[in-house]
């Protein structure tokens, strides 16, 4: 076997009394696209931290690129792309001059430099920016410099927090279009993101982390196969009545099914039969979607449906 790009084993992060990451275990191989789901709070950015080698573990063992983050940091760093959550672009800066400069923490000659950055602004579709200063771009715009910038060093590690939070439909795909060809030219890619669609498009596989723990991992279709099923039917009733009465209906079919008011969540293999069934019994919701399930469905599975600040 290959040696992983990360290896994580019982890996623990404290602040004070509060335990972030609480003993995970994470192997992520040679060119593959793996992702951290989980609700706020749940250890995502402390251990993607701890992965960039900016934030120490508590406890356990994290090995990135085969080396030990706590000695050898320097030398992790220069080999790591980091695409913040936040935006940490030089605004007063042309676009152009953000990837010139920042090639220079990497000791890169000024020739290779310049070459890098005219190949890197042709791949987010930013050439004819290149003299404009950060700060008259777009949000898309300026997301797709952010990963010119951390493509700059040619890393052979690509980690993206939230990589499209706060961009519209058309500047996210785009963005997944350069993810998916950084992906097929070999760059391993770890990201975090709250789109569940997102993980779907990008992830070859994925953990969802709850309260500092991992509570599932694989592939995005192993998850919904394995936690939830085919198919979502999701039934709203003019009473609670009507929805215990239907909840009994299901019950009888093995049907797994989450309640909420006047309404009920069922997973199941066949949708259709499912309705039926509640046709032939005389129940009849005030309405009804049958669709296909989807990781959004696993997350709230695992993790509730609560809102966690």
């Amino acid at each position: 076997m290959t040696t992983p790009l990360v290896e994580a084993e019982g890996l623990v992060k404290r602040f004070g009394d509060l335990v972030a990451v609480a003993g995970i275990d994470v192997r992520v191989e040679a060119g593959e696209a793996f992702g951290f789901l989980g609700p706020n709070g749940a250890g995502k950015t402390s251990t993607m931290r701890m992965i960039a080698c900016v934030s120490p573990p508590s406890a356990g063992r994290l090995r990135v690129l085969g080396m030990d983050p706590l000695r050898d940091g320097p030398r992790i760093r220069a080999r790591l792309g980091v695409v913040h959550q936040e935006d940490t672009l030089d605004l007063e800066l042309t676009v152009r001059e953000n990837l010139l400069i920042f090639g220079r923490y990497f000791s890169l000659p000024r020739p290779v430099i310049r070459a890098r950055a005219d190949e890197l602004l042709a791949f987010v579709q930013l050439t004819d920016r290149a003299d404009d200063r950060v700060d008259a771009l777009s949000g898309g715009m300026r997301r797709r410099l952010a990963i010119a910038r951390a493509l700059i060093n040619e890393p052979e590690l690509l980690l993206l927090d939230e990589p499209t939070t706060g961009l519209d439909p058309q500047a996210r795909h785009l963005v997944w279009d350069r993810l998916h060809e950084l992906k097929a030219t070999g760059t391993t890619l770890v990201l975090t993101t709250h789109y569940m669609d997102e993980a779907e498009q990008l992830c070859d596989r994925l953990v969802i982390m709850d309260g500092g723990r991992i509570v599932a991992e694989g592939s995005p279709r192993d998850l919904i196969e394995r936690h939830v099923g085919r198919e979502v039917v999701d039934l709203r009733f003019t009473d609670d009545t009507e929805r215990d009465a239907a909840l009994t209906r299901i019950g009888t079919d093995g049907v797994r099914a989450e309640v909420l008011p006047r309404r009920l969540v069922a997973y199941t293999d066949d949708g259709d039969r499912l309705v039926a069934g509640l046709g032939t019994a005389g129940l009849h919701p005030a309405a009804m979607v049958v669709r296909r399930a989807g990781l959004e469905d696993v997350f709230l599975t695992l993790t509730g449906r609560s809102l966690e600040e």
